[in-house]
């Protein structure tokens, strides 16, 4: 029998007693993480009374009253903002790693690169940081997003919420006016959007301004909604109106005009050029932008020539359509536009059009949900509306957008079309769209992640990653296609290639611009030649771009991660790979940086081997 020395028992004591205490060490640490994320997401919040609005969360959460609150747009805001996100990054960088666990050592990795990438994008002191380097422009500003935030999303069920609703509409002209200093300010340090960029959003200005208060989309909304207000009698409705309309025409409509006068006083110095290389530092701000769009250390060049061979391989796989459907004259993109042009694949430029429109994608929609078991365990919940994009900003916004659904329920998941022109969405494009804002891609991502109540709220509901988000919407567009609901539509599967083929030429375009210095109309010829899509559609999507540095990088970028993940757990796997896993893992882990992606699926693959 083995006898221990005095000295020896004690030194097994003190390690049995350091092993029992690991725990508890651990779970204390876990309860400091915890601790501060909600404080994070707390101060985040508190400073965006609109994002609590929209999400839905009580005032405990977001810190206090928000509903008659709006947030500042200030640069005074924006430094205040970085100031509290570098303090955030140094309390996380006091959290002992090594005593998480695994799936809490993911959220630290992905709050830590999050704000790390916010830093060195807010690093860019012009607009909104590197990735939106202008405070107003045809998609950017207040004018835009908050009359479609009062109208759309701004509760009014009762009294309160409608007194909210006025108090918020005169927080908007705060809004308005702190934008238009800062289009002087950014001037005088040498920012100014392109010349496109400021005149179609003084199309946009002016035509809200020359709107009558009693025809705006913000009375109209009211007017339709104040009836569900029970505590509001039918005779004080008319004071509601009133004091609304004497809003819009009094203060809201001079601030509209502040900011009409600021951008026509800057518009002369305005330059055509499409890139941000022409701002102050704008090699830098572009790769700073890259970084935050894509999450991975790719170089524009790099980008630039994937997007070429990608166009070269889809480009050949809808040659082979279009020859088989008897179209062998001209180049792919001419034949394309040929068949887009034809009477049959067009809607009517009407009301009735526009309806037929939004009839035949929820008829899509109904169709492909019933084949999400087979590449799904987990469905998503929440419902899905289609709407159109409000025609006072469908001039300069893009073809499409989701917006997510109300935590609470209150407020399905949207995704909204721009029908300025039905022309420009040929039957054969639109189930691509379709599948790529709804359903399997924006809403079906971004539902599951709100209802898979295993992550913590700031990954569930407060940060994005464009990269992996619009990298599945794009991958959604991709399993359709496998799950065959093209097999007996070949043009449903040429606007599907035509797709992939537009967002393989925006990391030829994107780069061209703020890389290799494109003009505009440069990246316009390109990708109407790659793509066969109609030059207004292009244009406006190239005139994002250049607003937009690196955004539009996110889209194939992430894809090509997807499915080099996907490839690689088929192959470790073999016959044991089980598709619906892999994305119900993929989906329940939440949007993450690519390069956490990459670890984290891998580890699920070799526990799944294991």
């Amino acid at each position: 029998m083995m006898h221990l020395s005095r000295r020896a028992m004690l030194g097994a004591g003190a390690a049995t007693a350091a092993l029992a205490a690991a725990p508890a060490f651990a779970a204390a640490e876990s309860e400091r993480l915890s601790t501060l994320l909600d404080n994070i997401v707390t101060e985040m919040l508190r400073r965006s009374p609109e994002r609590a609005t929209s999400l839905g969360v009580s005032e405990e959460r977001a810190g206090g009253r928000f509903i008659d609150r709006v947030s500042d747009p200030s640069k005074r805001a924006a430094r205040e903002n970085r100031a509290a996100t570098q303090s955030a990054l140094r309390d996380l960088g006091r959290i002992r790693r090594d005593r998480l666990t695994p799936q809490e050592q993911v959220t630290h990795d992905v709050v830590r690169t999050s704000f790390e990438h916010s830093l060195a994008n807010s690093a860019f002191t012009a607009g909104g940081g590197a990735g939106a380097p202008y405070a107003v422009t045809q998609l950017s500003g207040v004018y835009s997003s908050m009359p479609n935030f009062l109208a759309q999303q701004h509760p009014i069920r009762n009294r309160e919420e409608a007194d909210a609703f006025l108090a918020r509409l005169d927080g908007f002209v705060g809004q308005m006016d702190a934008q238009t200093a800062i289009i002087g300010e950014d001037a005088r340090a040498g920012v100014i959007p392109p010349d496109f960029a400021i005149d179609k959003a003084l199309i946009q200005l002016r035509a809200f301004a020359a709107t009558s208060p009693g025809e705006s989309a913000i009375l109209q909304s009211l007017a339709r909604r104040l009836p569900q207000a029970a505590d509001i009698p039918e005779n004080e409705r008319a004071s509601y109106i009133e004091r609304t309309e004497a809003a819009l025409r009094d203060r809201v409509g001079p601030a509209f005009q502040r900011q009409i006068d600021a951008l026509e006083a800057v518009r002369p110095r305005a330059v055509h050029d499409a890139g941000c290389w022409r701002l102050p530092r704008g090699e830098e701000m572009y790769r700073a932008a890259l970084l935050s769009r894509t999450t991975t250390e790719m170089s524009p060049e790099d980008i630039h020539n994937t997007g070429l061979e990608l166009i070269a391989q889809f480009n050949a796989e809808m040659d082979s359509i279009l020859r088989a459907e008897g179209l062998t004259e001209g180049s792919v993109a001419q034949r394309v536009q040929a068949i887009a042009q034809r009477p049959d694949q067009l809607y009517p430029n009407t009301d009735e059009g526009r309806a037929q429109i939004l009839a035949d994608l929820n008829t899509q929609t109904q169709h492909v949900l019933t084949l999400m078991p087979q590449a799904f365990g987990t469905p998503a919940r929440a419902e899905l509306e289609i709407r159109r994009i409000p025609p006072f900003t469908e001039a300069g916004a893009p073809g499409g957008y989701y917006q997510r659904g109300a935590l609470d329920g209150s407020r399905p998941g949207a995704y909204f079309i721009n029908l300025r022109n039905t022309h420009e969405w040929p039957r054969f494009t639109l189930p691509t769209l379709n599948y790529h804002e709804g359903v399997p891609g924006h809403h079906w991502q971004i539902s599951i992640q709100q209802e898979a109540g295993e992550l913590p709220f700031i990954r569930s509901a407060m940060l994005g990653f464009s990269a992996f988000s619009e990298g599945w919407a794009l991958y959604a567009e991709q399993l359709c296609d496998e799950l065959g609901v093209y097999s007996s539509d070949p043009l449903g599967r040429l606007g599907y290639l035509q797709s992939a083929t537009f967002r393989a030429s925006r990391l030829v375009v994107d780069t061209g611009i703020h890389h290799l210095r494109w003009s505009r109309e440069q990246a316009i010829q390109s990708m109407m030649e790659a793509t066969g899509d109609s030059e207004s559609s292009v244009t406006t999507e190239i005139e994002r771009y250049s607003v937009w540095p690196g955004q539009a990088c996110s889209y194939m970028v992430g894809r090509l991660v997807i499915n080099r993940l996907r490839d690689e757990s088929r192959a470790h796997l073999g016959a044991r790979f089980d598709q619906r896993a892999f994305h119900d893992a993929m989906l329940a882990n939440g949007a993450v940086p690519l390069s956490i992606l990459e670890r984290v699926m891998r580890d699920w693959t070799n526990a799944q081997h294991a």
